[in-house]
């Protein structure tokens, strides 16, 4: 479907249409339609499907309308709430972008920084507000936040809010909007947890699912490597020395491990940075600029901060830890492969992530290609017939096998 096909104002159309767009996607033209009657919403669509496109450009037109040329004071009609800051920055921009032709405004509150700015913004009145949830429930305690008069709320990677532990602050903040709102549930993965929580706060939802969660793409190349636990760091270095690769988007579980393993690399001279919640908001955009610009190789994540990085030309991604949860996985890799580029997705897979592996491979029932010829396997057992692939798969990872590396096994020194 096309956008002039949607039913939008000629301001919004001139605006996508600047931006080059002229076919919505899936989740767009199923989605908008449902925003537009003014129906609560449930969509799970993953990354890269234009999800933000899909409920920002629909709020701008009916906030449009509202609002019109009006000259009275500004008041919050719509909230999007989002787990975190990159996020929150990045829609931000987009209502920025198909809103420029309107007279409407949107702030920004997240973290991290001085509130002052934000506090002066809110007094002189905005239309949308896009927020983490502690920064917002912090300004509404202090009086600076008034939500009732809003017209849509927008929960965004729900999944990703459950997991950061925000549940209950946004119960707190559903309780301080009005009743009669539009509510619109955007998600990557839909699991139980997630699924009770819409029943909890939408009314009579339609829902949209785009790219269904157990799909990876084709055009993204899997493989495997079975490795010991206290081997990762050696074989993450002998692949981007051995493999040349560049503009690595590498997953660890946890902060910590993600800063041990960016030490690791620097000791070995490949530029590398770590992004998680426990950088400031400067350091974090600092640290995803550089990587942007490639002035950074190699870019250690957790989960949750990545939701915030994206790029369409990202050739690499590297599980260093498997996630538990097998979605996260296909969120993961969906970081390459995307605009229609091709990419590359590896796995390390150490003993006590074995299970792992097998729900990630029950979920995706693809073939996913073992590199079995590197120098830091497991020492004992056969990985690839305890965590072999379903049958009948329906599409491959690509065959692959690494270069030998020349280091001896008895005389290989770990690095960390």
């Amino acid at each position: 479907m096309l956008f002039e096909d949607l039913s939008l104002s000629k301001s919004i159309q001139r605006a996508v249409f600047e931006e080059g767009y002229t076919e919505a996607t899936p989740i767009q033209e199923q989605s908008i339609p449902i925003v537009l009657a003014g129906k609560d919403l449930i969509g799970c669509a993953q990354t890269g499907t234009g999800k933000t496109a899909a409920f920002a450009i629909p709020i701008i037109h009916q906030l449009h309308r509202i609002v019109g040329s009006t000259k009275k004071a500004k008041v919050i009609r719509a909230l999007v709430v989002t787990p975190t800051r990159e996020l929150a920055v990045q829609i931000g921009q987009s209502f920025d972008t198909y809103g420029k032709y309107t007279n409407l405004t949107q702030l920004t509150l997240f973290g991290g920084v001085s509130q002052n700015p934000q506090v002066d913004a809110l007094k002189n009145g905005v239309d949308i507000v896009i927020a983490t949830p502690g920064r917002l429930l912090d300004l509404h305690k202090q009086g600076f936040l008034d939500l009732n008069h809003l017209h849509t709320l927008v929960l965004d990677e729900a999944d990703q809010m459950l997991d950061m532990g925000f549940v209950n602050d946004v119960k707190k903040i559903v309780k301080l909007t009005p009743k009669n709102r539009q509510t619109l549930f955007f998600s990557a993965t839909m699991p139980i947890a997630i699924r009770e929580l819409a029943e909890m706060f939408l009314t009579d939802p339609e829902t949209v699912t785009v790219s269904p969660v157990s799909s990876t793409a084709e055009n993204v190349e899997q493989r495997v490597y079975f490795v010991e636990k206290t081997e990762k760091r050696n074989l993450l270095y002998h692949l981007i020395k051995n493999e040349n690769l560049s503009n690595v988007l590498v997953f660890s579980r946890t902060k910590h491990g993600a800063d041990n393993v960016v030490k690791a690399l620097r000791k070995k001279d490949i530029p590398a940075e770590a992004i998680h919640g426990d950088k400031s908001q400067n350091a974090r955009q600092r640290v995803l600029d550089a990587f942007k610009n490639k002035e950074v190789g190699v870019l250690v994540a957790t989960d949750i901060a990545a939701r915030g990085i994206d790029i369409d030309q990202l050739p690499f991604v590297i599980n260093f830890d498997l996630p538990n949860i097998p979605e996260t996985y296909v969120h993961r890799i969906g970081r390459t492969g995307r605009a229609g580029n091709g990419g590359i997705a590896i796995s390390f897979c150490s003993k006590d992530e074995k299970d792992y592996w097998k729900d990630i491979q029950k979920l995706i029932k693809v073939d996913v290609a073992t590199v079995d010829n590197h120098p830091y396997p497991w020492h004992s057992g056969n990985p690839a017939a305890e965590s072999s692939p379903p049958k009948n798969s329906n599409r491959s990872g690509g065959a692959h096998k690494s270069r030998k590396s020349n280091a001896s096994k008895q005389n290989k020194k770990r690095w960390y």
